[in-house]
């Protein structure tokens, strides 16, 4: 599977539009890590947990917009977004989204 930001793949061109393929993850603070997270931003610098959640958040919503678009048949997506947004104190949902399309060799 293709994944590309750009809305077109350079040596391919695209055969077909399949139309929108998105995933999510919602994920919360874990009370432990919150605890490590407040005391090492006290100090300042980065704060691997939180590192670390995001980047599996991402991940999980990635797998789950190809695995949409797998679905539908598509061997490429283009125009790929991530988007961010606070579900609750605590609590925020990752969102990629892009198109979902059928690619094919430039002749």
């Amino acid at each position: 599977m293709i994944i590309a930001t750009t809305e077109t793949i350079a040596g391919r061109r695209i055969a077909r539009t399949l139309g929108l393929v998105r995933g999510s993850a919602i994920r919360g603070r874990h009370l432990g890590k919150d605890l490590v997270a407040h005391l090492r931003n006290a100090v300042g610098g980065e704060i691997p947990e939180y590192t670390k959640m995001m980047s599996e958040s991402r991940e999980q919503a990635l797998d789950r917009m190809i695995e949409e678009a797998r679905e539908l048949g598509a061997d490429a997506v283009v125009g790929l977004r991530f988007a961010t947004s606070s579900m609750m104190a605590g609590a925020a949902e990752i969102l990629v989204y892009g198109t979902a399309v059928v690619t094919e060799a430039d002749s």
